[in-house]
């Protein structure tokens, strides 16, 4: 393939602009496809063809769509319709979406999502509807459909179904206690509105064609003003911006989506100095954990005078419950290669690697097809696109240690070395890999870079607080209704993502607690679920950004267990080489097992206190220096559930098992046995028909007694 040139590339994108095609687009990363979604793939591409409608759709496969709650799911985007996605996917779903939505042009009620509001390409033209219809979508959280029926009925008494088509959704990219419309191809929101108000939405928004600002929660009109307090439902997509909109193995998916328009821009228009004049003035922050600015670090390496400097991709994401980094390797891998790219000119590199865990096969197929055809295009190797600039990337695979997030690890471990850090300074922007000037950043900062450069540094400052610019993708989960990956700018709070984005907690339990940060950060108490996300917000009440994992905790969790699931994943992930990461943590950790199996004392408590501030003085790195994090804050928050579990030698939520007793009352007991049948250690003894006992001492808390009692009569204390 030739090589592409400045004026070849512009007129490549114009091409694939006037080429486009109705398209499904289906969510296949990792966890689309454990979910079903290569069958929904095969049976569409099946499907399509033996329908002979290949030449009407065109089916692709693409990254997460982020909502993992209701996968398999897709998008399907068909010329004269509404872009709308479908979830909770099935074979018989997928057969009536061929049948219904791509044969005869009507969409399906019921199994329709949408993705967050604010998405970047969105365009919503009219030209692109059929005879100018006006379309419904309402989500209802009691899924009474009372809404939707009152809609219907209104508008048919209006004479206006032919005008105006409505449908209910599963999901709408957003939650509310109330329900929700969203209005194409205006897109606009409304909430907050009664049943009783719906005659008055349809004579005021669809004839009289006003804007109600009483109910409005969003529109991507920026004529169009939203009331502040309503500006926390949304979520705006940078970083995911073509994540299950482009296929990833398709690199023209990506260039029609303005891909490489930065690169062009870069090399054609702009300096090295100022390249990283325009990332310093943004305001980025790594997203890697502590926050560094991200041109100042691009700064020092430049002016570091060497022959030789590197870029380097943290991918090596080891976080429990993050995904984050690996959704955007496997859903838009170019954005990642194009910023590294645009560092390496502006810092005077022509190597780069990713390093990746290799736990992650899916991202590094994608990546290494990337890079591939990067390379056949000139967008990478030599003279890109016919300049003298020179670049290239290799990828890296790690063996899962943990230690090798740290930044010092990761280096000695791509020159072949054990993972393990190094003292600093020397920081790796003057002395890093191989001794060379080298510019270390995550996956999601180097996927911020070419918006930065196409949009503008004031577009991307403008977003966020005055401290932390931008956005920040999380990886929520826990016991939230909806869990996925979300985007949100930075300052939005705890409760707004909680509530409005992951639609409350699970079973409508109260909400306890979140861990941000992983293992390295801490926990947000219920005092602070308003406080805003940002970097020093977060330090400020013992957490920490971390790379985005948020795990949301309800009544049913015990604090002391979260401690102790954090110290033992930190203690076997140690690399050992400092003694108070590698005896600090081991006695943090067994002070923990004593507490939550009743054999502690109080003045345990202090000595939690002790070892942590120690190893958070006297640590290596990072890690071990954070790694204390969680027993710090949940002492902080929540200590009298530490001394509860001493004093008391209970667990109220009962996830420590050694401290709870399981109890046979006997004016209960009508002695059926149904118990002693279940126990696998025959803990449970007693005559037919009389009240049974249980031994304490052969009890291994299981709880199987429990469960299987019908009538109530055995006690959990």
């Amino acid at each position: 393939m030739t090589k592409l040139k400045y004026e070849e590339l512009k007129n490549m994108r114009d091409l694939i602009k006037k080429s486009n095609k109705n398209e499904i687009l289906v969510s296949m990363g990792t966890c689309g496809i454990a979910a079903g979604g290569d069958r929904i793939y095969e049976i569409l591409k099946k499907e399509i063809s033996e329908r002979d409608l290949e030449d009407i759709i065109t089916v692709k496969k693409t990254g997460c769509l982020g909502l993992c709650f209701c996968e398999p799911n897709l998008i399907i985007k068909i010329q004269g319709l509404p872009e709308v996605g479908y979830g909770y996917l099935n074979e018989d779903i997928v057969y009536k979406i061929i049948t219904e939505h791509i044969m005869k042009k009507t969409i399906i009620d019921d199994y329709v999502i949408f993705l967050p509001t604010i998405d970047l390409f969105a365009k919503n033209n009219k030209n692109e509807f059929e005879n100018d219809i006006k379309y419904i979508f309402v989500w209802e959280p009691d899924k009474k459909k009372n809404i939707y029926n009152t809609f219907i009925k209104k508008i048919t008494n209006k004479n206006l179904q032919e005008k105006i088509k409505i449908y209910s959704t599963k999901y709408i990219g957003m939650s509310n206690k109330n329900p929700i419309i969203k209005i194409l191809p205006e897109n606009i929101i409304y909430s907050n509105f009664t049943e009783h108000q719906i005659e008055n939405i349809i004579e005021t928004h669809f004839i009289k064609k006003t804007i109600i600002n009483e109910f409005l929660l969003f529109s991507d009109n920026p004529n169009i003003k939203i009331r502040e307090h309503n500006k926390q439902y949304n979520q705006i997509r940078v970083v995911l911006k073509n994540s299950g909109y482009i296929d990833p193995e398709n690199v023209n998916d990506y260039i029609n989506r303005d891909g490489y328009m930065a690169l062009e821009k870069v090399l054609l228009n702009m300096t090295p100095e100022a390249v990283i004049e325009e990332i310093k003035k943004s305001g980025l922050r790594g997203r890697g954990g502590a926050g560094f600015p991200t041109g100042i670090k691009w700064e020092i390496t430049k002016n570091t005078d060497s022959d030789i400097k590197y870029i380097v991709c943290n991918a090596d994401e080891g976080d429990p419950g993050a995904y984050m980094d690996r959704s955007i390797l496997e859903g838009d891998p170019y954005s990642v290669i194009e910023g590294m790219t645009i560092c390496a000119y502006a810092v005077g590199a022509r190597n780069g690697y990713i390093y990746v865990r290799a736990e992650y096969p899916l991202a590094i197929k994608r990546l290494e097809m990337a890079i591939n055809k990067a390379k056949e295009l000139g967008l990478l190797g030599e003279n890109i696109l016919g300049t003298n600039f020179s670049f290239d990337i290799e990828i890296r695979l790690g063996a899962g240690a943990f230690v090798c997030g740290e930044e010092t690890a990761l280096i000695a471990s791509i020159e072949g070395k054990r993972g393990m850090p190094k003292p600093r300074p020397p920081f790796p922007s003057k002395e890093g890999l191989w001794g060379k000037p080298t510019v270390i950043n995550n996956v999601e900062t180097w996927a911020n870079i070419p918006i930065i450069i196409n949009k503008g540094y004031e577009w991307f400052s403008s977003i966020g607080t005055e401290q932390s610019k931008g956005t920040k993708v999380f990886a929520l989960t826990g016991k939230v209704k909806n869990p996925g990956l979300i985007e949100v700018a930075m300052g939005t709070t705890l409760k707004e993502i909680i509530y409005n984005i992951g639609g409350g907690i699970f079973n409508n339990k109260r909400f306890k607690a979140a861990q941000s940060g992983g293992p390295s950060g801490g926990v947000i108490s219920e005092d602070f679920i308003d406080y805003p996300i940002e970097y020093e917000s977060l330090q400020k009440i013992g957490s920490m950004m971390g790379s985005g994992g948020l795990i949301v905790m309800d009544e049913d969790d015990c604090m002391v267990d979260v401690a102790k699931f954090y110290l033992q994943f930190t203690v076997d992930e140690s690399c050992g080489k400092c003694a108070p990461c590698r005896i600090g943590g081991k006695q943090l950790l067994e002070i923990l097992k004593s507490i939550s199996s009743g054999k502690a004392e109080e003045n345990d408590i202090e000595r939690l206190k002790r070892i942590s501030l120690a190893m958070n003085k006297a640590s290596l790195c990072g890690l071990g220096q954070s790694s204390p994090n969680p027993v710090i804050s949940t002492l902080k928050y929540f200590e009298y559930e530490y001394i509860e579990h001493i004093r008391d030698r209970k667990c109220k939520t009962g996830k420590c098992k050694e401290l709870i007793i399981y109890e046979i009352n006997p004016d209960k007991c009508i002695g059926c046995g149904a118990c002693a049948l279940r126990c696998p250690v025959t803990a449970i003894s007693g005559e037919k028909r009389k009240p049974h006992v249980i031994d304490q001492l052969k009890c291994v808390k299981c709880g199987e007694c429990y469960n299987t009692c019908k009538f109530g009569a055995i006690n959990k204390n």
